[in-house]
């Protein structure tokens, strides 16, 4: 969705280049490009046809959504590594996704050597920033990376954006819900009561994120994880009596969610309701996307579903002025990348912002994280978001209750 973002943009602005999409399988992977061509192409081309990218001296090269090669030891990250180019431009609204490392690699890309090796970079700034919220490792590492930023809110760019409201609602379990919530809660703390082995230990964060998952679906619907007789979902009751209302109003809205199972449920419901609705995951084919998204955008259906990971960037939906994010994620830049669907240059409207959350639950944790988070985020980049990285035990403890 970013590519044909970026190709409606160029035929608009600047329509004497000459735009080639080597997404497409009939273009040549042999051809030589030229002056005034701009080559638009998928991080997933970088590995594919690295011998057409790499030997092609680029006077310009642009990584949008540059988080796509926060991770050093990946394929995709290393392809970009090599691309050669006499000026190197990179956009994210997510510089840090999950840790410091992240934003390491991406200054890799851009300038090289700068913030030294991964292993000096842990050493004098990641470990004293994350670990110990050392107020001198943050500055030296703010006035260092600065001059390399360029750092516009969407505020500073159209000063008559509408305004933005964020309302959290706390939804009760029922008790048959909070039952079984509490019954996976103490099953998980029991699984991992006991100190791991050395060679376990390294499985060890990712068996209790797994456990964690399964509270955070259980707290979308029980459903998610019961085969059968699955409690009633208190969350899809008050999805059902906040969409209607909205929908009474002649108001349109985003829905997102992290699990594509929870969207499913919740299509359902819409289909059973006689609610027009667009639908996008990570499955839904590029061309299918960019004819959902126009076709909401001209009024056909009042609710799109997306998946937070598959819609949460690249795409204008500024037909709806609400957002409801159904379940809290980690990062809440992502979340705000998310709403920033709706909320952008092109809105008339004022954009209200919904987080179901279940009270007394790993969801009401994980937004107590967020404001952490964005203390980081104001210290470092100031208001770039930077995720301290959770071990195991900080992930054992959102499971325990206190």
């Amino acid at each position: 969705s970013v590519s044909l973002n970026w190709m409606d943009e160029i035929q608009r602005f600047a329509p004497t280049l000459n735009i080639i999409d080597i997404r497409d399988a009939a273009t040549d992977s042999t051809q030589d490009f030229q002056p005034f061509d701009v080559v638009i192409a998928s991080y997933g081309l970088l590995q594919t046809r690295p011998e057409q990218l790499h030997k092609t001296d680029w006077q310009t090269i642009v990584l949008d959504e540059a988080q796509a090669i926060k991770n050093p030891a990946t394929k995709r990250s290393q392809a970009a590594m090599k691309l050669n180019g006499q000026f190197k431009c990179i956009t994210t609204g997510t510089p840090i996704e999950n840790h410091l490392g992240e934003l390491w690699n991406l200054f890799r890309f851009i300038n090289p050597g700068l913030l030294g090796s991964l292993e000096r970079f842990n050493e004098r700034f990641a470990l004293p920033i994350s670990r110990d919220s050392n107020p001198d490792a943050s500055h030296q590492l703010r006035r260092l990376i600065q001059p390399f930023i360029l750092r516009r809110t969407k505020t500073q760019v159209l000063k008559e954006l509408p305004a933005r409201t964020e309302i959290v609602l706390s939804i009760e379990m029922s008790k048959e819900e909070s039952r079984l919530y509490e019954a996976l809660r103490r099953e998980a703390i029991e699984k991992f009561s006991a100190e791991p082995s050395s060679e376990k230990k390294g499985h060890r964060q990712l068996q209790i994120l797994a456990e964690i998952t399964r509270l955070r679906q259980a707290c979308c619907n029980p459903q998610l994880v019961m085969k059968s007789a699955a409690p009633a979902s208190s969350k899809l009751a008050q999805f059902s009596e906040t969409l209607a209302e909205l929908l009474e109003n002649h108001h349109k809205a985003l829905v997102f969610s992290q699990f594509v199972g929870h969207l499913k449920i919740l299509e359902q419901h819409l289909i059973d309701s006689g609610i027009g609705y667009q639908y996008l995951d990570g499955g839904t084919p590029i061309k299918e996307r960019k004819k959902r998204v126009n076709a909401f955008q001209a009024g056909e259906g009042d609710v799109f579903l997306i998946s937070l990971k598959a819609g949460g960037v690249g795409l204008n939906l500024t037909a709806a002025d609400y957002v409801i994010h159904m379940d809290p994620w980690w990062n809440p830049a992502v979340e705000d990348q998310a709403s920033d669907r709706a909320h952008r240059i092109g809105q008339t409207r004022p954009v209200t912002v919904y987080r179901m959350v279940m009270k007394d639950t790993i969801e009401q944790k994980i937004i107590a994280l967020h404001n952490q988070k964005r203390d980081l985020a104001d210290n470092l980049l100031a208001g770039t978001d930077v995720a301290d990285k959770l071990n195991a035990e900080d992930l054992l403890a959102l499971l325990k209750e206190g």
